[in-house]
């Protein structure tokens, strides 16, 4: 009697420890792909989350964006709402002006509009005068007339005692050093020509073709 009752309370025994194994193995089956796919999701929503909220980069791409920013910055004409009006009584139509007094020059194009205006530096002597001219050479590559320094794009438009007057990059001589500082353009400094920042005597040589008026006031 006694045998048969442990064997009933056995097989009771076996089979709650069955149930519990089950209900363990599902419960364990619904969590654990949840708790997966919840540890996957959550980087992923953060980082699209996040990103665009606060602008972080990378310091790479933040280094790389101010180098394309400052090749962009020597490139790119200079804002014209903080330039000086063109002069009166300087021509009209498209032409380059060119004024001695403020050092600066302004790209005026077909309509009157000035396209592109900054600062130079021309000539420390008294040897260019008001007037109207136009470009009649240019040279890709220019040497000074006393062979010691070598320019870029000179785009001619007068004739001057010695050589001729235009406008051209800052010069460098034979070891390659500029003979000026870009800070100092807005002042006198050429022994004769017009001295350009490299990025705008590119745009200069762009625009002034052979013929196109120079219109020069004091």
């Amino acid at each position: 009697m006694r045998s048969r009752v442990a064997l009933r309370y056995g097989r009771v025994a076996l089979l709650v420890c069955s149930v519990s194994l089950t209900v363990g193995a599902a419960v364990a089956a619904d969590q654990l792909p949840e708790a997966g796919r919840s540890e996957v999701r959550a980087p992923a929503v953060a980082r699209i989350e996040t990103l665009p909220a606060t602008g972080h980069s990378p310091r790479g791409d933040e280094t790389a964006r101010g180098e394309d920013s400052a090749r962009r910055r020597e490139a790119a004409p200079v804002d014209r709402r903080v330039a000086p009006a063109v002069p009166a009584q300087s021509g009209n139509g498209r032409r380059v002006v060119f004024d001695m007094s403020a050092q600066r020059v302004w790209l005026v194009g077909r309509g009157g509009h000035p396209l592109d205006s900054y600062l130079v530096s021309g000539s420390r002597s008294d040897n260019l005068a008001a007037g109207e001219y136009e470009v009649y050479s240019r040279s890709r590559h220019a040497t000074s007339f006393d062979l010691r320094s070598t320019m870029g794009y000179m785009v001619r438009f007068a004739h001057g005692e010695r050589a001729a007057i235009g406008f051209h990059d800052i010069p460098v001589d034979s070891r390659g050093q500029p003979l000026q500082r870009l800070r100092d353009l807005g002042a006198p400094q050429s022994h004769g020509c017009i001295r350009q920042r490299r990025a705008d005597a590119r745009r200069m040589w762009e625009f002034a073709d052979l013929g196109t008026p120079v219109v020069v006031t004091a």
